[in-house]
């Protein structure tokens, strides 16, 4: 239970039931002043009154009651935060010195760290580069470290609003997160792909998120490509044995840089190929790319080591304790996790069978063991596997099923949509492919105006035609709408639209990786059992296949880094027990080698929505509405799931927190 200090102004509830919204308040301001309580009875009243609805007229989304605080806060005289985002109130001198010293710790690591400013927003440090010298990462520590102190010995959380104790634990355990990391992990040495996302991304971002005038963004972008020859040299200065798999995948980025620097730079720039000052640009840039390649190929490669990669069950428990936050441990995640598999499993069978005599008439059905199931469920998943794209529809494909998940989610009272909708569906870049089918992302927190990219990415023109099958059966035309659902609609591109107008300057800058896959994955099942679909068995049949997969996910995460599973065994999980085809199971094998501890956000994040819904619904009853309920859940942020129980109750006006 999280207990901590709070205002309170239930004296004057009753007279807050009823009325237009002078004499409320009014009442406000004459109950602060006779109680000689000051501006923080009126800012705690004031936020009852709008938490009550009493402020809002009835029917306007509950996103966009904040947009209505800013008149109130006037007529209040309250302090108002206006950069970067939505109106904040400041509800008291501690919380204004928590935000304050946050914001200060965000301008001096901004300052340092350039790259990390353009992903959040902050457009000030455009035309600049991080110096990745070793010293500079070993500053970047030590100012992190410094900044963790000073935090634990000038803020009291005792005199924090309830909301902002809760901000300052977000605060405090992202600095512990980032110290351990840089203490205990060396990824400028032993992963070569960060210095592919200096070498593209720091470009790319500027050319199409920026929401500068577009000759600014272009100058920025040219300034920066002067200063990635320097990448290129630290980068030979620093990369020691890397995993060989990681280096594999450097490589095949590093082509796709060149590629971007060559063709793609000019269509995201809106410049004609070879048109000045872009062509003058580019050519010292791949220069200096190809270069970057040779020594991968011909230096990094023949050192790289092909077993590195495990880190360790102690390192294991350790990364996903902070990096999720979910007050769960290790050896827990892996237990829920083998049991929901079996559950999971038992769902497809069963479903399976009503759809063999369908799929297959006339042909006896396998036998009724767990081998006969396994095969019923294969032969089901591989047929509906006929419907499918191909690397020329896909993207079409995508875009038509958008349109119909939009239209479903409106009609159907999901949640309030945003808008405008600011997000593009893309062919992924290819200097981005290699880690996942598809990603969203997001319009920066601070510049939310940016627009957001949900990337597909179609095989490789390598691969053979075998593989390209194999591939499109696995994200066939019916796993194309879950993925959509999951990436889009109302998933991460709906759920970080929310964060970025959350109230909190802390949680719109901070975010959870296991809030926001957990509440993709969380409406996967939510819209079919809505009626997406229309009760379609095949899509229910996709849908349980995707979350599956995301529970498998977890179980290899933890045994590919915490025992010696081979990669033959890790086959035979993702194949055997998890239905996937030989092409998707051998990239999630070389992704869960790139990466620890992210593998599990999908599982232990949907577990916790999911546990939640359960709950709040069985308390409310028949009083539950599940579009308030879904906009009560994503409008505290991209937060820690531990927190959702008590600010989802909060917000719901519900009497029990956990």
């Amino acid at each position: 239970m999280f207990q901590g200090h709070e205002y309170h102004c239930g004296e004057t509830q009753a007279s807050f039931s009823q009325g237009h919204w002078p004499v409320q308040m009014g009442l406000v301001a004459g109950y602060a002043k006779q109680h000689g309580r000051g501006l923080g009875v009126w800012r705690s009243c004031l936020s009852r009154l709008i938490q009550s609805g009493c402020l809002i007229p009835k029917g306007i989304p509950e996103m966009w009651h904040r947009l209505l605080i800013v008149p109130c806060a006037l007529i209040l005289g309250w302090g108002v935060v206006t950069q970067a985002g939505p109106p904040v109130a400041i509800a008291n001198e501690e919380d204004t010195r928590l935000e304050q010293r946050f914001r200060a710790y965000l301008e001096e690591t901004f300052k340092a760290r350039p790259m990390m400013a353009t992903r959040l927003g902050d457009h000030r440090f455009d035309s600049q580069l991080d110096d990745l010298s070793p010293a500079a990462r070993a500053a970047n520590l030590e100012r992190d470290r410094r900044a963790l102190a000073e935090l634990r010995s000038t803020i009291q959380p005792s005199r924090l609003s309830a909301n902002s104790q809760i901000d300052l634990e977000i605060f405090q355990r992202d600095l512990e997160r980032s110290i351990y990391l840089q203490e205990t992990f060396d990824p400028f040495r032993d992963d070569p792909r960060i210095w592919g996302e200096y070498l593209t991304e720091s470009v790319y971002l500027l050319l199409t998120q920026s929401t500068l005038p577009k000759d600014q963004n272009l100058a920025n972008a040219l300034a920066r490509m002067k200063l990635l020859p320097t990448v290129v040299e630290q980068a030979r200065q620093s990369i020691g044995a890397p995993p060989k798999v990681i280096t594999e995948t450097a490589i095949r980025q590093t082509k796709g840089a060149i590629d971007f620097y060559t063709d793609e730079v000019y269509e995201v720039a809106g410049v004609p190929k070879g048109q000045e000052p872009l062509a003058s640009a580019t050519k010292p840039v791949i220069e200096a790319i190809k270069k970057h390649l040779g020594f991968l190929e011909t230096e990094v490669l023949p050192r790289s080591q092909p077993d590195t990669w495990r880190i360790g069950k102690e390192k294991f428990a350790q990364k996903l304790d902070l990096e999720l936050d979910a007050g769960i441990t290790a050896d827990e995640v892996l237990a829920e996790a083998e049991s929901e598999a079996t559950r999971v499993e038992r769902e497809l069978a069963v479903i399976a069978r009503q759809l063999w005599s369908i799929l297959f008439p006339g042909e006896v059905i396998p036998p009724d063991d767990q081998p006969g199931r396994r095969a019923m469920v294969r032969r089901v998943l591989t047929r509906i596997g006929d419907d499918r794209s191909s690397a020329e529809t896909v993207l079409a494909d995508i875009q038509g099923n958008v349109k119909d998940i939009k239209q479903f989610i409106q009609k159907r009272n999901i949640l309030a949509l945003p808008e405008p909708d600011r997000c593009a569906i893309i062919e992924m870049p290819e200097f981005m492919r290699g880690n996942s089918t598809a990603y969203l992302n997001p319009a920066p927190p601070l510049d939310p105006n940016g627009r957001s990219e949900y990337a597909v990415s179609p095989p490789p023109a390598s691969w053979s035609a075998e593989r390209v099958e194999s591939y499109f059966r696995e994200y066939n035309k019916r796993m194309l709408d879950i993925l959509s659902i999951h990436e889009g609609y109302p998933g991460h591109y709906v759920q970080l639209e929310y964060s970025n107008r959350c109230p909190s300057f802390i949680r719109r800058v901070l975010s959870s990786g296991t809030f926001a896959e957990g509440w993709a994955v969380y409406t996967e099942q939510m819209m079919l059992d809505e009626g997406y679909g229309n009760g379609d068995l095949k899509l229910r049949m996709m849908q349980l296949k995707f979350y599956l997969r995301a529970v498998i996910n977890a179980i290899l995460d933890h045994r590919m880094h915490c025992t010696e599973m081979s990669d033959a065994e890790a086959l035979e999980l993702l194949t055997g027990r998890g239905f996937q085809t030989e092409g998707e199971a051998l990239g999630k094998i070389t992704r869960a080698k790139q990466s620890s501890a992210q593998l599990s956000t999908y599982f232990v994040g949907r577990m916790a929505f999911y546990r939640l819904r359960q709950a709040v619904q069985r308390e409310l009853g028949d009083r539950f509405d599940l579009a308030a309920y879904h906009e009560a859940v994503l409008s505290q942020g991209t937060i820690p799931v531990k927190y959702m129980p008590i600010l989802v109750r909060r917000h719901l006006k519900l009497d029990r927190a956990e």
